[in-house]
């Protein structure tokens, strides 16, 4: 503000050739490579995206350009869940496993179950809820249950391990179904847990690892918890 009123007549002495060229690096820097290629590798929709919106933000206009990405990444999300809808018809001695839930709390172990689809919005959502949880030395996303997924939202699991990981808490992961995978791994989600040996093929497993460590750790007592588990 200072350069524009104070300094005008000096800086409208600077040549057009030059402020161009520090505009195009400024642009340069803006663009996150790696972001990019995770995008298109990720999904179609996410790849159809990004070339949507870079075309439309060189034909058109950047504000046209924004409206136009929103529009057809609302469309093809909805499209994307309308899908994954599905009525399943869940036995009644099934229930929503709160009592062994509850067990597992005690035993500082959180099972947190994704349900849906994890992006945007919900993306958020989770988050908040994750990092916000106390008292835990272990976590275990249960994403069996995630019916839809993009680039945006695999990024969720991979900061909130990051995160909790910061806090001393180890994550683990289960269910992850081979849909999911492809875009994890685009973004990087799954390294950690992989390189780890935390992604399990299904929570039992989680548990019984959970349960481990924190035996190993001396925080629970040798063979805590044996014949209780959370099923699914």
């Amino acid at each position: 503000a200072v350069i524009v009123f104070a300094a005008a007549p000096l800086v409208s002495k600077i040549p057009l050739a030059a402020l161009a060229g520090v505009l195009l690096a400024t642009a340069v820097r803006m663009v996150e490579v790696g972001s990019l290629r995770a995008m298109a590798r990720a999904t179609r929709s996410d790849a159809l995206i990004l070339v949507l919106t870079a075309v439309a933000t060189l034909a058109l206009d950047l504000v046209y350009a924004v409206i136009i990405g929103l529009a057809v990444a609302g469309a093809l999300a909805l499209s994307a869940v309308a899908q994954q809808a599905r009525l399943d018809r869940v036995p009644l001695d099934r229930g929503d496993h709160s009592a062994e839930e509850h067990a597992l709390l005690a035993e500082h172990i959180v099972a947190y179950r994704i349900d849906g689809p994890l992006f945007f919005a919900a993306a958020h959502r989770f988050l908040l809820e994750l990092t916000e949880v106390a008292d835990v030395r272990v976590v275990i996303l249960r994403m069996s249950r995630v019916s839809t997924m993009d680039a945006t939202g695999a990024l969720v699991p991979k900061d909130a391990v990051e995160r909790l990981t910061r806090r001393g808490i180890l994550v683990l992961a289960s269910g992850i179904r081979p849909g999911q995978r492809r875009v994890l791994d685009s973004v990087g989600a799954l390294e950690p847990l992989r390189h780890d040996g935390r992604e399990y093929a299904s929570t039992p497993e989680a548990i019984r690892a959970a349960r481990h460590h924190l035996e190993t750790a001396g925080i629970l007592p040798a063979g805590t918890g044996q014949g209780r588990t959370v099923r699914g």
